[in-house]
């Protein structure tokens, strides 16, 4: 048995360190194999990228260093910073300097939407945000004050509130400036949620990639608490909110929310079938509410400016600004604050300058988990529904372009690569399918099978994992693997020939 939150847990079945490829130690000096310094690698190194490490070590997909791409180690500049929303939501503080500490973080309105959503009733500010039309800004795009409202109503005696900081999607490295350069705003986000919701509790659950950025959040929740933002009567308000953080131990599936309750408890971090939802049913069985980093940083701002303001910025369902993270490929890569609904094209080629060499080929807006957006649809808006019709999506907000450096089936095998690495093995479509598509795309770079029946495999596998998976990581590489097909077709058709 274990003893967890002072209530005692059945252990589980299997290892629960030996599911986390880096238990105990952080990534060290290991190279990053995620997607965004796959397309950076040296020309023709494709092997070393692609094979599995001699010495058996698993991979490590993000150091969210994706605009110095190729990575090694956790050490990586400072990128470049820009606004071109019409308000600055999210990366205000960040791109004039950033604010780590609370004086510094104070001086420029941190803790001011805290106070107003306290002057208020809780289900006023449930309804203010849920106005605003914020949705999630970590991949599913979920309504957020939804989301609250599910939790807020959840019968249980406690609530508890998260902050998802597994930000594993390799292209995007937002949240870990964020938690580096703008702590106190991811505190007082986390906070705002705690009221509406009547949480008692939190966590940060900050990825083990990311060591400053734990590092810069300790510092930040030891001043909030010294000064009377976190913990017992907040703000004179009678609110009680205890804040901690978790840190992970090397695992892509515990960004998804269910997965990070079960290692939050010291379970093995495995997707759970939903129904029930984690608000209804979290951690310990009370209703929790997960949110990631970003989505969090919208809510200071929401409550100081109002619903209204946060909604004229976007378009239709997708309300507000949207922080992209752009790859080390663009002449000019960095993070930058832009209003949903702005095209891609803008994006690419305004923002990012295009391409530093090569012509480009596509690009992957969120993660390897969505769709390419080839260059024919570059006009498409940076909106939730819009990027859906065409197969892609917003996701975290990370955009990898690649060029003719990087072969088509080259970066599918990279993208199957990283599914089977990091599978949590709980869904037979997942665990076994991730992996036959990779090692069909090895064994066919090597110049073995290929032809209908190997193409046939393609086709059932990867639509299998599409309609079947339990979670999205199963299911976002059944959409890459339909956008392969869907965008490239007569290129991907001749390479099985």
């Amino acid at each position: 048995m274990r003893r967890v939150d002072g209530r005692l847990l059945p252990p589980d079945a299997g290892d629960v360190a030996a599911f986390h490829h880096l238990a105990g130690a952080g990534p060290g000096q290991r190279p990053c194999r995620g997607l965004a310094c796959f397309v950076a690698r040296p020309a023709g190194s494709d092997a070393p990228w692609l094979d599995p490490d001699p010495s058996g070590a698993r991979p490590v997909y993000c150091l969210g260093g994706c605009h110095a791409a190729p990575r090694t180690g956790t050490d990586a500049p400072r990128p470049a910073v820009g606004i071109l929303s019409r308000a600055p939501v999210v990366l205000g503080r960040v791109a004039s300097g950033g604010a780590p500490d609370l004086a510094t973080a104070r001086a420029r309105d941190a803790y001011r939407g805290l106070e107003a959503a306290l002057a208020r009733w809780p289900e006023d500010v449930l309804d203010e945000v849920t106005r605003s039309g914020l949705r999630g800004r970590g991949g599913a795009g979920y309504p957020t004050g939804r989301k609250w409202r599910a939790a807020w109503r959840a019968a249980g005696p406690s609530r508890c509130v998260v902050c998802n900081l597994d930000e594993g999607d390799p292209g995007a490295y937002v949240d870990r400036l964020l938690a580096e350069e703008d702590p106190h705003a991811l505190i007082e986000g986390l906070l705002i949620a705690a009221y509406a919701v009547g949480a008692d509790r939190g966590w940060f659950y900050v990825r083990s990639e990311y060591p400053r950025a734990a590092e810069r959040l300790e510092a930040a929740l030891a001043e909030a608490r010294a000064a009377g933002w976190v913990g017992d009567d907040i703000g004179g308000s009678g609110m009680t909110c205890h804040l901690e953080i978790r840190r992970g131990h090397g695992s892509y599936v515990c960004g998804e929310e269910t997965a990070l309750i079960h290692s939050l408890e010291g379970r093995r971090p495995v997707v759970r079938a939903r129904p029930p939802f984690p608000t209804d049913h979290g951690y310990l069985g009370r209703p929790t509410v997960v949110n990631n980093a970003e989505t969090l940083a919208n809510l200071p701002w929401i409550l100081r400016h109002g619903a209204d303001a946060f909604a004229e910025l976007g378009i239709e369902e997708s309300r507000g600004t949207k922080v992209v993270s752009l790859n080390s490929l663009f002449r000019r890569p960095g993070l930058y604050e832009v209003d949903l609904g702005t095209p891609v094209r803008r994006i690419v080629e305004d923002l990012g300058g295009g391409l530093r060499a090569g012509a480009l080929r596509g690009v992957l807006i969120g993660g390897p988990l969505a769709g390419i957006l080839p260059p024919a649809l570059l006009d498409t808006p940076l909106g939730f529904r819009e990027l859906q019709a065409v197969g892609a999506g917003v996701g975290h907000g990370g955009v990898v372009a690649f060029d003719e450096a990087t072969p088509l089936p080259a970066l599918a095998e990279a993208v199957f690569a990283f599914g089977a690495d990091e599978s949590c093995g709980e869904c037979t479509p997942c665990r076994l399918g991730a992996r036959e598509v990779r090692e069909l795309l090895a064994r066919r770079r090597a110049g073995r099978g290929g032809g209908v029946a190997d193409r046939q495999v393609w086709d059932r596998v990867t639509r299998l994992l599409r309609q079947t998976s339990l979670c999205g990581l199963g299911g976002g590489l059944g959409e890459f693997a339909a956008s392969v097909d869907r965008h490239y077709t007569e290129e991907w058709n001749a390479w099985w020939s």
